[in-house]
């Protein structure tokens, strides 16, 4: 009987070890259970131009129908996993189905952060096409829109909004844009950015309720400020996609938790990644869960190597890699959060601005480059960040390639 490995979760890290597997050789029964009933598509979009009208859903399908079929891949989709019995190794799924496995990877990802305010209606969150086609028909009729939660996601929907033409008020409990992400410095550059565009902002304040509906809405704020809005989006972060597994016996620690190698702890057969592993980093001496798409991406890949080569398995340390479009800006961060404090490479002001923020961990060493317009800076870092190099050596790489791009102008 011919082995079968059952991949749960249809984005980013499901469909890449199931295309890896397939590409590494395994023959057996490859199994794609995805909770939505489209096709496995890209989440960065959804922020960006999918919001905007730009990209239809085509433009960022992972595996369509044709593609499946040629890997061989049997999609389940439609259906969300709720339960696992590891002692049947058995996935049981909301239709009533039950899908057999000899090999198991979860790859369910996460999910936005419940909202702790509910008014009767005109409430959104971004993680998936469904909250974007809501969101976009709540304003077709035009309206103002107030965007709690400054991270990335947040602030990727207020610039896209914004360029849309909706009048847009960002609010946070952190005094700049990112700050989380970058540090304070650089985030006060974010703060400009958005100011430049017509963005309203209140920060260093909390939301003390939402009440209305769509199109009637009001959002008051700690500060005694009320702000009105036709719909509100919430962005307060995610949470792992790991409750169907309770009662299972894996180990589930904000999210599942693995070895270095991406098995689950405690069932050889099990495995976890993308944004609902918790694994093991020796680097950082804990576990830690990395909602990063590049790291979702390459683990993906790690981890089906392992499956099949258990034997010299592949370390999961993937470098932390995420990328923004805010208006003109381009913005790529690789990496490990640092101290907030960073030196800036080139210039972030004028019309046409960049540079590179370079953070240092405790013994110099570059811990995290943000880079604004500046890719190739980008890609110098991430080699930098894979071999443990310092913040001056980066740094005056840097400096030498503007110097040379100032000569050749």
């Amino acid at each position: 009987m011919s082995e079968r490995i059952v991949v749960v979760g249809a984005s980013i890290a499901g469909v890449r070890t199931a295309l890896a597997l397939r590409g590494q050789g395994f023959e057996g029964e490859l199994v794609l259970v995805g909770d939505e009933s489209q096709l496995p598509y890209d989440k960065p979009p959804l922020s960006k131009q999918f919001l905007s009208g730009q990209w239809n859903l085509g433009r960022f399908t992972l595996l369509d129908e044709h593609a499946a079929d040629a890997a061989r891949i049997d999609l389940r989709l439609g259906a969300a996993a709720v339960g696992l019995a590891p002692s049947a190794s058995l996935v049981e799924l909301s239709d009533g189905r039950v899908v057999p496995y000899d090999r198991l990877v979860v790859a369910t990802g996460a999910s936005a952060r419940p909202s702790p305010w509910n008014p009767h209606s005109g409430l959104h969150r971004i993680r998936s096409v469904a909250d974007i086609e809501a969101l976009t028909a709540d304003l077709r009729g035009g309206g103002d829109v107030a965007v709690i939660g400054a991270g990335v996601v947040g602030c990727e929907v207020a610039a896209t909004l914004r360029m849309l033409g909706h009048a847009v008020t960002l609010v946070d409990t952190l005094t700049a844009p990112m700050e989380r992400v970058v540090g304070p410095d650089l985030a006060a550059r974010f703060l400009a950015l958005h100011h430049r565009h017509g963005v309203t902002t209140h920060l260093g304040t909390e939301v003390r309720g939402i009440s209305g509906c769509m199109g009637d809405l009001s959002v008051d704020l700690a500060d005694g400020a009320t702000i009105k809005a036709a719909a509100v989006v919430v962005g307060i972060g995610s949470v792992p996609n790991d409750s169907w597994l309770r009662g299972s016996g894996l180990a589930l620690d904000g999210g599942v938790r693995t070895d270095e190698f991406g098995r689950a702890e405690g069932f050889p057969d099990i495995y976890a990644v993308g944004d609902v592993a918790n694994r093991w980093h020796s680097g950082l001496g804990r576990h830690h869960r990395s909602e990063h798409w590049s790291a979702a991406a390459e683990d993906g890949v790690r981890v089906a190597h392992n499956i099949l080569h258990p034997g010299s398995p592949a370390v999961l340390e993937s470098v932390p890699y995420v990328w923004s479009h805010q208006y003109d800006w381009k913005i790529q961060v690789a990496g490990f959060a640092s101290d907030g404090k960073s030196e800036l490479v080139g210039d972030l002001s004028g019309e046409k601005p960049k540079g590179a923020a370079l953070y240092a961990d405790g013994s110099g060493c570059l811990a995290r480059a943000v880079t604004v317009n500046w890719p190739s800076a980008l890609v110098k870092c991430r080699r930098h960040l894979d071999v443990g190099g310092s913040v001056v050596s980066i740094r005056e790489s840097l400096e030498q390639m503007l110097e040379r791009s100032a000569k050749a102008r």
